[in-house]
C-alpha cells in the first residue's frame, strides 16, 4: 500500500464546522507586562557549571546576550550571538545558547534549516503573526540573515526541555509579561482543565541558564487521552499526528519535530493555525486538523507530545 500524504489524508477530512476553542491557560492576560528590574547592583551572577560570570544588566542585553557555556555549542554566527544593531536582538537573548527557549518562544533544534528559514520569511511578509517582536526583528534581516540563523540552530541537538508531571494540585502562579512563574508567596491549587509550565527553578530561568528547564503539570489522564488524540485522530474529531510529523513525532523532512516541545508553546500555535494568525500553503493543512478541538483536547495533546522523548 502507498504511503499516504499529508495533503491527501487531510483532503479525506469533512469541512469542519465551529473554531477551535482558546486555550486561556496558554496565553497571558491583557495588558500583562514584565516585572519591574530591581536596580542594578554590579553583583556578578553565576549558573552552576560555568565559569563565566554577568551581572543581571547584562543578562537581559537585548545584544551581546549571555552565553554561559561557550564550549558548548559551535561558533555563534554573529547574528544569533549579538544581534543586528538596535534592529535584532540576539537570538540566544531569548532562545538561549541552545535553541531550546523557554514557553513563550519556540524551540528550534528538532527543525531543518529550510522549516525555519520559511518561518522567518512567514514572520516577515506577516504570514506568520502572533509574536510581535519577531515580526519586527525579520523586518531588519535579509535572507542571509534568515538563512544563517536557520542553519546554526537547524545544526544543534534537540535535548529533553521539559518534564510531564501528572497532578490534581499544582503551584500558584502568575505572568511575568508572557512568562508563567510560580507565586513568591508558594500555595498550591486546582488545575483544571489547564496544562501550567513552571521553571524547575525560577532563579536560573531569570538568568537564562541553558541547562535549567522546565516542568509541564497536566491533569490525571491526560497521557493517555492524547496518546490516543495523536495516533488516531479520536474518530474524526481531527487526524493523527503522526501521519506528517512522523511515528515519534520528531518530524519528516520540513515537517518539524514535536516530541518533548513546549505544551504551552504548541498550545499557542494549534490556536494561531486554527484563527489564520499563522497563514501560508502548510498552515491551511493544519487549519483543517484542528478546527474541532476543544481546550481539554489541546490539554491531552500537548501533555502527551510534550512527554516524548525527544
Amino acid at each position: 500500500m502507498k504511503t499516504l500524504t499529508c495533503a491527501f489524508v487531510l483532503a479525506l477530512l469533512p469541512t469542519l464546522a465551529g473554531a477551535i476553542e482558546r486555550p486561556d491557560w496558554a496565553f497571558p492576560p491583557a495588558g500583562v507586562t514584565g516585572a519591574p528590574r530591581p536596580p542594578e547592583t554590579g553583583e556578578l551572577k553565576r549558573v552552576p557549571g560555568s565559569t563565566k560570570t554577568y551581572t543581571q544588566s547584562q543578562i537581559d542585553a537585548f545584544n551581546e546576550a549571555p552565553d554561559w557555556f561557550p564550549d558548548a555549542h559551535p561558533q555563534m554566527p554573529d547574528i544569533v550571538a549579538r544581534g543586528k544593531g538596535t534592529q535584532v536582538r540576539a537570538c540566544i537573548s531569548c532562545h538561549l545558547s541552545t535553541g531550546h527557549g523557554h514557553p513563550e518562544n519556540s524551540r528550534l533544534p528538532g527543525s531543518t534549516a529550510g522549516y525555519i528559514a520559511r518561518q522567518l520569511a512567514d514572520f516577515r511578509s506577516g504570514a506568520r503573526k502572533g509574536a510581535a517582536n519577531m515580526i519586527t526583528f525579520t523586518k531588519a534581516m535579509s535572507d542571509a540573515d534568515m538563512r544563517t540563523v536557520a542553519e546554526y540552530f537547524a545544526s544543534l541537538p534537540v535535548k529533553r526541555w521539559t518534564r510531564v508531571v501528572e497532578a490534581d494540585t499544582v503551584p500558584k502562579s502568575y505572568f511575568v509579561g508572557t512568562r508563567r512563574m510560580p507565586l513568591p508567596a508558594g500555595g498550591t491549587e486546582p488545575i483544571g482543565a489547564r496544562v501550567i509550565e513552571l521553571p524547575e527553578d525560577a532563579h536560573l530561568v531569570e538568568l537564562r541558564d541553558p541547562n535549567s528547564g522546565f516542568v509541564s503539570y497536566v491533569p490525571p489522564g491526560s497521557l493517555a487521552k492524547g496518546q490516543m488524540l495523536v495516533a488516531t485522530g479520536g474518530d474524526g474529531r481531527t487526524i493523527a499526528c503522526t501521519i506528517c510529523h512522523g511515528p515519534t513525532l520528531k518530524g519528516l523532512g520540513d515537517v518539524p519535530g514535536l516530541a518533548n516541545q513546549s505544551p504551552v508553546n504548541i498550545a499557542r500555535q494549534l490556536y494561531l493555525f486554527g484563527t489564520e494568525a499563522r497563514s501560508g500553503p502548510w498552515a491551511v493543512l493544519m487549519k483543517q486538523v484542528v478546527e474541532k478541538l476543544t481546550n481539554d483536547d489541546i490539554v491531552a495533546i500537548t501533555a502527551f507530545i510534550a512527554s516524548l522523548d525527544p
